[in-house]
């Protein structure tokens, strides 16, 4: 079994001296972990969280907790590090709800360098169906994709098996391809991290590289990309782009050309890094991809630019009649919520669309509106919608609508679905409710 004392007596000796050298807690983070840990945990405490979960820890990252330290003073008491480090056995459902613990002992299914189409096809499912999952599908779908990592930090985990265990990964959600660090374990990891501030070259607040996993500044990691030939390679300097709190203006200007020229299949990242950092420069571009793409477009605008939301209102409008699945209506949604606009005539257009869920959130939109009662008509096409659960969506947003129209109409609901419970019959004795009237009655 390979052993790390000496690495681990060296973190332990840069441990004070990182805290030194960075007097003013300047670097990320720093002036909330103030490069403390707490006292490491025991053996018998390692063991029986490893057989709590038919695990083995990776031995560097054991060593590391047996013998430097685990958790801290920061947030939730977590610990320095290049993210907040947390205490052995926290943190846990960072990405998996409730249970993460269950699919820790899960073969890990992903690994370094792989592929777009890899990735897509583990997380089709939860892409296309996620807002029709139950929370139990919702937890099995994503401990799928992410069982077999221990979470041990903000968006960092650890491969606890397979080929690749004991390297570190950085996850966002299964919205983004997971990136995993260049080094080759959570010692060498934390160390080079440790390096970096001693160096001085970390200590700023916008320079924690360990959260974009590659070493360097902006402008090497730009010239890397367009040097490189290695897709794994190409997308870990992308994700160390995207991720940084700011670039150079060198880097903005070549990331502009390299979208204007040979983009390729890194578009979409560059486009995401370019509208981050550079708006104006990223809006013509975005206008381009949204004529193919309108939904990946709305969402870089509302992720990155977000007082710039207003500027394509005009856009959703002109795009309507083509915007028929639910995904692209989801970023016109959000879009108009950042935006702080509650257009109800585009909603009602939405509720209107073939896709029995874009009409489900459409009149649950409208519903939420101050002046939802002047929708009232797209409100009664609810009600006789074929699709049960537009007719629920349709009752629930008219709660303290009047009119004389609908008594019958929730008679005649009433009389459809005879003997059934639930939600529907809920909402429909509501409704009565307000006319004076019970479910029995009609």
């Amino acid at each position: 079994m390979q052993t790390f004392n000496d690495q681990i007596q060296r973190i332990k000796d840069k441990l004070p001296e990182a805290r030194k050298a960075d007097k003013e807690l300047n670097a990320f983070g720093a002036s909330s972990h103030k490069y403390q840990l707490n006292n490491p945990v025991t053996e018998e405490e390692a063991l029986k969280f490893e057989q709590g979960y038919s695990i083995r820890l990776p031995e560097d990252y054991r060593s590391f907790v047996l013998q430097v330290g685990s958790g801290g003073i920061e947030h939730e008491y977590s610990g320095a590090g290049p993210t907040r480090i947390y205490a052995l056995g926290k943190g846990l459902d960072q990405l998996i709800p409730h249970i993460a613990g269950d699919y820790l002992k899960e073969a890990c299914i992903i690994y370094p360098g792989m592929s777009d189409e890899y990735w897509a096809s583990l997380t089709e499912d939860l892409r296309n169906n996620h807002h029709k999952m139950d929370e139990s599908d919702y937890v099995d779908a994503t401990g799928k994709i992410f069982g077999g990592i221990l979470f041990m930090g903000d968006d960092v985990g650890i491969v606890l098996n397979g080929p690749h265990m004991g390297r570190v990964v950085h996850v966002d959600s299964y919205e983004y391809k997971p990136v995993f660090a260049s080094e080759n374990n959570f010692l060498d990891w934390y160390e080079q991290w440790l390096d970096g501030i001693i160096s001085g070259e970390l200590i700023s607040p916008y320079s924690n590289r360990f959260d974009h996993t590659m070493a360097g500044t902006d402008i090497e990691t730009i010239r890397a990309f367009v040097d490189s030939n290695i897709p794994g390679e190409q997308d870990n300097c992308l994700y160390t782009l995207l991720r940084r709190e700011e670039i150079t203006a060198t880097t903005i200007q070549i990331i502009e050309a390299q979208l204007s020229t040979n983009a390729g299949k890194y578009k979409e990242l560059l486009l995401q890094i370019l509208t981050k950092f550079d708006y104006q420069k990223a809006k013509p571009h975005l206008i381009e991809y949204s004529q193919t793409k309108l939904a990946y477009a709305l969402i870089f605008v509302n992720t990155y630019a977000k007082d710039r939301c207003i500027e394509w209102i005009t856009l959703i409008y002109e795009h309507i009649d083509s915007i028929n699945d639910y995904g692209t209506f989801n970023a016109c949604l959000h879009l108009l919520h950042t935006a702080g606009i509650e257009s109800g005539q585009l909603l009602v257009q939405f509720a209107q669309k073939k896709d029995e869920h874009i009409r489900i959130s459409a009149l649950y939109a409208l519903g939420k509106l101050e002046d939802k009662a002047d929708f009232l008509d797209a409100f009664i096409q609810g009600l006789a919608d074929d699709a049960p659960l537009v007719v629920d969506a349709a009752l629930q947003a008219l709660a303290g609508i009047k009119d004389p129209r609908l008594p019958v109409l929730y008679a005649q609901i009433a009389e459809k679905f005879a003997g059934e419970k639930g939600k529907r019959i809920y909402y429909l004795a509501e409704r009565l409710a307000e006319y004076g009237l019970t479910h029995k009655k009609n």
